[in-house]
């Protein structure tokens, strides 16, 4: 009989190991918005390029239908249709931030290819995760 490990530790390797069976069938790229540049024709400034932080296996998941919002006066509605989403990325990537991008560069679903998304929170971490999880909704 083996000792297991002490609270709080995966066993070596489980990150791995879950990282190819989850993360094999999308390409997912995270990006924030550039620096903004002056528009020498018209004298403006304008959003400049995005600057990707991560760009790599990924798998994005619907997690609820819409979201329902209750008004002072006491009424539901439905914000702008968008549901809720998960961006699931390897620990070794970068903590996406809100108001980050995310873009399926490529997928085994053809229709989610080119889908972008924006991030609502920060990925979260925690001492027992094996992916990092972001919650995002429609762009």
């Amino acid at each position: 009989m083996t000792t297991p490990p002490p609270p709080g530790l995966l066993p070596a390797g489980l990150p791995a190991r879950v990282e190819r069976l989850v993360l094999q069938d999308e390409v997912v790229r995270i990006s924030e918005p550039g620096p903004q540049v002056l528009d020498p024709a018209t004298g403006q400034y304008v959003p400049g390029a995005d600057v990707v932080r991560y760009e790599g296996p990924g798998l994005h998941r619907a997690s609820d239908g819409p979201g329902v919002v209750v008004r002072p006066e006491g009424l539901p509605y439905v914000t702008a249709g968008d549901g809720r989403y998960l961006l699931l990325t390897p620990l070794s990537a970068p903590v996406a931030v809100e108001g980050n991008r995310v873009t399926i560069v490529e997928s085994r679903d053809a229709a989610a290819v080119g889908r972008r998304f924006r991030v609502l929170d920060p990925g979260e971490t925690g001492a027992m995760s094996v992916v990092r999880t972001t919650w995002m909704q429609v762009e």
